[in-house]
């Protein structure tokens, strides 16, 4: 099984085993339970545990805490790095930022602020650590193969990463988040071809999956075939019509093909999906 250990995670912290449960047991991580039932935790529950010791540690009520860690955990980014990711204290109140926008900020004095930059250094050794046992180990499964993918690409160890959502594709083809993310992943790499390649297969896994139609038209863009493209960014805001990435490079491609009409309408309605961001504010 994938992900860190107890142990690992009260390391890493600097705090006890039984408070690591206790955490757990709050229900906003995404722990998974190992063969005997201990806990395994991505480093995306290892961050959000970061959060919980330091706003716990500035005397904030745990009621604020669990909100403030509720919104945290649906913000923060998967999928990639984690150390642009910040919490802070303003007076009595939390702040959850990153490197585009900030959530609930309030006038007052810093009390505190800290990146997981560091802790994902520290944890990089853990993360490999796991990938060299999974490797050895004929239990793992493609779900697994997919988490350890995600932990990996999270300490920036992207070759490990690409090595892992490859492992979950062959033990789970149909594994469409596993497809996306390599597709993204190569498509960095400028693998473009290759990176269409499992957009596509993942959109006939997972029909519905917006992102992976945004990635596709992407990639097709870069491959200079704008007709495509557009379709599949018309996939992606017909299985999700509040896409507004979706609806923002529609609209340029629409403009840049002449249609003017539809190129407005993309882009008005890009706008008033994003027009409560314009600030940079979201509240908690």
């Amino acid at each position: 099984m994938s992900g860190f250990a107890t142990k690992d995670v009260a390391h890493l912290l600097g705090i006890s085993q039984e408070r690591v449960r206790s955490f757990a047991r709050q229900g906003f991580l995404t722990a998974a339970r190992g063969a005997r039932g201990e806990y395994r935790y991505s480093f995306h529950d290892v961050v959000v545990l970061r959060a919980a010791k330091a706003l716990l540690d500035a005397s904030l009520p745990p009621r604020k805490v669990l909100r403030a860690l509720s919104a945290l955990k649906q913000r923060l980014p998967r999928g990639r790095a984690l150390s642009a990711v910040r919490i802070a204290v303003l007076g009595d109140e939390v702040v959850v930022r990153d490197s585009r926008r900030s959530w609930h900020p309030e006038s007052g004095q810093l009390a505190f602020d800290f990146t997981t930059e560091e802790m994902a250094d520290r944890a990089a050794t853990i993360v490999r650590r796991l990938a060299d046992n999974a490797h050895h180990n004929r239990e793992i499964s493609g779900a697994d193969w997919y988490r350890l993918g995600v932990d990996l690409e999270s300490v920036s160890a992207v070759t490990e990463a690409q090595a892992a959502y490859r492992q979950a594709i062959a033990l789970q083809p149909s594994k469409a988040d596993a497809r996306i993310n390599l597709g993204r992943l190569l498509h960095e790499e400028g693998l473009i071809q290759e990176a269409e390649s499992h957009y596509r297969l993942a959109m006939q896994a997972q029909p519905e999956d917006a992102t992976a139609a945004f990635n596709l038209a992407i990639a097709l863009e870069d491959l200079c075939r704008a007709d495509e493209a557009a379709q599949a960014y018309r996939r992606a805001i017909e299985v999700d019509p509040d896409f507004a990435d979706a609806h923002y490079n529609l609209a340029h491609l629409y403009e840049r093909s002449g249609e003017r009409t539809a190129a407005i309408r993309h882009l008005a309605r890009y706008k008033a999906l994003t027009k409560d961001e314009e600030n940079g504010v979201r509240n908690l």
